[in-house]
């Protein structure tokens, strides 16, 4: 016999794992994970940091709303950000610097000095700069831990190796298929499958939004010097490359965005080849080695603005998806707001403020 629940949700990265958390107490949740283990994929590949600026304004209210109570939770650490202009680029720190001038987001505007005494062996050419003196560290492992422990107390049943095979309507209810053969149902039926969010709502019988994956890849060099675990997050304002410190290793990416189908992403070389290139282009460092190297899928809707809410004329399916690289970031705002959506409560302390109209599946249809 086939088991029900209330809601099941597709996808167990941060978006699906979060969602749980906040579901949990108000009904029975199914959560599906076709991996061997939840955040498999993006989530287990982040470069973990949380920046109010990163993913643009309209992500900012977001990531603001969570930073609280991913600090009070013990998630954050100490960092910066900082990101730094040549010459012929000062206007897009004008901009950078006009689109959260009303966000409350405090960015200070540095000169060459003050840039070379914080990133040592930085290339002469880098002449002004953006500092984020509240951007900060995220121990992601503890973020989506938190979740998981929460859903797992509040009675959520997390199901591995539970690919989505279909999912029609019957009876007022969602009856889904997995791959190995077990059946399931539900009356509420939600998409946190991230990559595989477009599919899954074909799988349903919907049209997708146009969701993306996008490759980004990182790698973990060995410098000399070895890099200063108090540098911060350093980020170009043309948006070409990010490294920060990390255990005394770098971390880098060439901030590339390779359009791929949904899968398990792989590193390419010539994409590393690029990094280290623009990394030597930033600082006097020697690279040593490659020590590791790896790749996620990053996955926006046409606007890259996430998807969170009902499709429009099916209160049975909710979007929960296209959390592009800011899904950690966001996950405590996003997932207490999707919640208050799916439960009909009103906002609370930590949602105050949030306009989920943004987000909306509507904006699509």
């Amino acid at each position: 016999m086939n088991e029900t629940f209330d809601i099941a949700i597709v996808g167990a990265g941060i978006a699906g794992a979060s969602l749980a958390a906040e579901l949990a107490w108000h009904a029975r949740v199914a959560l599906l994970e076709a991996e061997d283990q939840p955040g498999y994929h993006t989530t287990g590949r982040s470069a973990a940091f949380w920046a109010e600026t990163y993913g643009g304004p309209m992500i900012q209210p977001l990531t603001s709303a969570s930073g609280p109570w991913l600090a009070e939770h013990g998630f954050l650490g100490a960092r910066g950000g900082l990101t730094i202009a040549r010459a012929d680029q000062i206007a897009l720190l004008d901009r950078f610097e006009v689109a959260f001038a009303d966000s409350g987001v405090q960015l200070e505007r540095w000169g060459r000095s003050r840039m070379e005494a914080t990133v040592p062996g930085l290339q002469p050419d880098w002449v002004a700069a953006v500092y984020e003196p509240d951007s900060k560290d995220i121990d992601v492992g503890g973020v989506f831990g938190h979740y998981l422990g929460a859903a797992r107390r509040g009675g959520v049943q997390l199901m591995t190796r539970a690919r989505l095979a279909g999912a029609e309507r019957a009876g007022g209810q969602w009856l889904l298929a997995l791959e190995d053969g077990r059946c399931l149902s539900c009356g509420l039926l939600v998409n946190a499958a991230g990559a595989w969010a477009d599919e899954v709502a074909q799988m349903a019988g919907l049209e997708p939004v146009g969701i993306q994956p996008l490759r980004r890849t990182m790698a973990q060099l060995r410098t000399r010097p070895a890099a200063d675990s108090a540098m911060p997050l350093v980020l170009d304002a043309a948006g070409t490359f990010y490294f920060k410190p990390e255990s005394g290793r770098v971390w880098l990416t060439p901030h590339d965005e390779t359009p791929s189908p949904p899968c398990d992403a792989a590193p390419e070389e010539l994409d590393i080849a690029i990094a280290i290139d623009r990394f030597q282009g930033a600082v006097d460092w020697t690279v040593e080695a490659v020590e590791r190297k790896w790749a996620g899928l990053r996955s926006f809707a046409p606007d890259r603005l996430p998807v969170y809410g009902f499709e429009p004329g099916a209160s049975d399916f909710f979007w929960f998806a296209g959390q592009g690289g800011f899904g950690i970031q966001t996950a405590p705002a996003a997932a207490r707001l999707a919640a208050q959506l799916i439960l009909r409560h009103e906002a609370d302390t930590l949602t105050a403020g949030l306009d989920s109209s943004l987000y909306a599946p509507s904006r699509f249809r």
